[in-house]
């Protein structure tokens, strides 16, 4: 059952939208759902954008009384879905949550939201791991944004997507995903509003986000491939100057991700 939010004053306080992009989703949504259901700040807009799912993954959403708006349609891919879920936010952020990822703790929008009024960045991001199926207290990788910075983009490391908030006015500003990326749209974006527009961000120095191994960036050699020539091709419409080569010495450094790790 969903879980039930503890009831806060949330007059001038920000509001957060929370896009989810689901398709065919019915054996992990759920868990996603109730990770925003649960989470102690009450200013949330979640947006569901889901593929026309033949499952029971639309059942499942209409349980939830939380999820301010959703729609079942056909899309163009996955990032045709997420320019869907922005063009309906109204929230003065704006962050993703996979259909099989959930927020790592009930304080996790809280955090976001205390560092929001400290300085009003533009964007803000933190760390995610990466768990086991059915054991969520196994960190498989643990991936941390800390150190990150703009001129990284070229050696291929991007914040972690999945924990990026972002301000709306930027996608007003400065466009939506691109919807002929196949895999590195998410890339490309944070390359053009970090790097070549300048955005103002902030690290927040918490786990945020608890996902399962296998996106499609990892799914196979052909994949890694594809990720790597859509970097690269990101990084040379934003006036980067990177090549393939230098993107393959990451999987070196990743090593690194998958020590054991105390959070």
């Amino acid at each position: 059952m969903p879980m039930t939010r503890i009831k806060q004053d949330i007059e001038d306080k920000p509001i957060i939208s929370i896009i989810t992009v689901a398709f065919g989703a019915a054996k992990t949504i759920r868990n996603s759902l109730e990770s925003v259901a649960g989470q102690t700040y009450a200013n949330i807009e979640h947006i569901i954008v889901d593929g026309k799912s033949t499952d029971k993954t639309i059942e499942i959403i209409k349980s939830f009384p939380h999820v301010a708006h959703s729609i079942s349609e056909p899309d163009r891919g996955m990032y045709d879905a997420l320019n869907k879920g922005i063009a309906m936010a109204t929230g003065d952020y704006i962050g993703t949550l996979n259909a099989d990822d959930v927020l790592h703790n009930p304080e996790v929008i809280q955090n976001l939201v205390d560092e929001i009024e400290k300085d009003q960045k533009d964007v803000y991001f933190g760390d995610v791991r990466f768990v086991r199926k059915n054991d969520n207290l196994k960190t498989l990788r643990y991936y941390s944004s800390a150190k990150w910075r703009p001129e990284k983009f070229g050696k291929g490391y991007m914040p972690a997507h999945p924990s990026c908030y972002i301000r709306r006015e930027m996608f007003e500003k400065f466009g939506n995903y691109k919807i002929d990326y196949h895999i590195a749209a998410d890339y490309e974006l944070l390359i053009r509003y970090l790097y070549t527009n300048g955005a103002s961000y902030r690290y927040i120095s918490r786990l945020m986000v608890d996902m399962l191994p296998g996106g499609r960036s990892n799914q196979n050699l052909r994949s890694r491939y594809i990720l790597n020539k859509e970097i690269v091709r990101a990084c040379c419409e934003n006036g980067i100057n990177t090549n393939m080569f230098k993107l393959s010495l990451k999987y070196f450094r990743k090593v690194f991700e998958f020590l054991p790790n105390k959070r």
